[in-house]
């Protein structure tokens, strides 16, 4: 375009430029385009680091079985920190790394403790009490634990109350199924399990409930033998239903003591539970909470302590 030149040059029409549009395939097209690489790259840094703090801190943990109750119950979310004891094989989720009799800073868990034992033949996680630490000698007569040769402190305590929950399933059955003698109904209908308990004690002082219904069952009797170097016996709190150190010829069980780097971390506390009922309906999942479980700690309170409390 020319411009218009002479003495006219003041009154003529004022110019207007037009910036030229970016045309497909310029470099600012370009630039408005997603890197699915760098979205893929930071995906993967983001699922690694999750990985990392479930393998080396700490990760939640769902109870899907009757084995450790009064402590915990079917339907218990909790997390388990996993630097107590040190980190090994068993620490890394979803077991990726293959089994080794390594550890890295290494401790070895108090009488009391809540572990997270992985199956010795399966890589299964279980849930368990230790009873007995490398060196003791161990037997259960009876249902009550001898160790060193001495009984362990075991006194009745209180019937423990487990609601009546009947939409709780362990493997398509009634969870609470084996304590159907037990089960009450008061006044106004509602319904509960009242199951006997015991208040066992470990040497250290650790106190917790223990559930033991049956008499003569093969689980409470159990000769003695010494918990080897590096390894610990461990049972759990519901002591005729579970799977434990002292099924060692049957793979159900942990097939005696447990190797300290099979361990894969220790329980901590409850963050929140639920009791079965829960469907697709939003609204069903508030109503399923157990709203006196959550932040519920599981580090075995001491008998010391609970003197004093008294």
């Amino acid at each position: 375009m020319t411009l218009p030149t002479g003495p006219d040059t003041a009154n003529a029409d004022p110019v207007t430029t037009t910036e030229p549009t970016d045309a497909p395939g310029t470099a600012k097209d370009q630039s408005d385009k997603v890197n699915w690489l760098a979205e893929l790259r930071g995906l993967v840094l983001m699922l690694l680091a999750v990985l990392a703090f479930h393998s080396l801190v700490a990760k939640p943990f769902y109870i899907p079985s009757t084995s450790m109750m009064p402590t915990l119950q079917v339907g218990d979310r909790l997390v388990v920190s996993k630097y107590p004891y040190g980190w090994s094989w068993a620490s890394v989720s979803f077991h990726l790394l293959p089994r080794g009799e390594w550890r890295v800073f290494g401790s070895t868990p108090e009488y009391g403790d809540i572990v997270i034992p992985v199956h010795p033949i399966r890589d299964e996680d279980y849930i368990k009490r230790v009873v007995a630490l490398p060196g003791d000698r161990i037997a259960v007569r009876g249902g009550q634990i001898i160790l060193n040769g001495v009984a362990v402190n075991r006194e009745a305590a209180p019937a423990v109350k487990i609601p009546f929950e009947p939409d709780l399933l362990c493997e398509g059955a009634p969870c609470l199924g084996a304590f159907t003698n037990y089960l009450v109904r008061e006044a106004n209908g509602q319904q509960y399990f009242e199951v006997p308990a015991y208040r066992e004690t470990l040497p250290n002082g650790a106190s917790y409930l223990v559930i033991d219904h049956l008499e003569d069952q093969p689980l409470d009797n159990f000769d003695e033998i010494t918990v080897p170097e590096g390894q610990v016996f461990v049972m759990g709190d519901n002591r005729d239903h579970s799977a434990d150190s002292r099924e060692i010829y049957s793979p159900r069980g942990l097939m005696g003591p447990v190797p300290l780097e099979n361990i894969g971390g220790r329980a901590e506390f409850i963050t929140f539970s639920l009791d079965g009922s829960t469907s697709w309906n939003p609204l069903s999942w508030y109503q399923s909470l157990r709203g006196d479980r959550a932040w519920t700690t599981l580090r075995p309170a001491k008998a010391e302590q609970a003197a004093v409390a008294e």
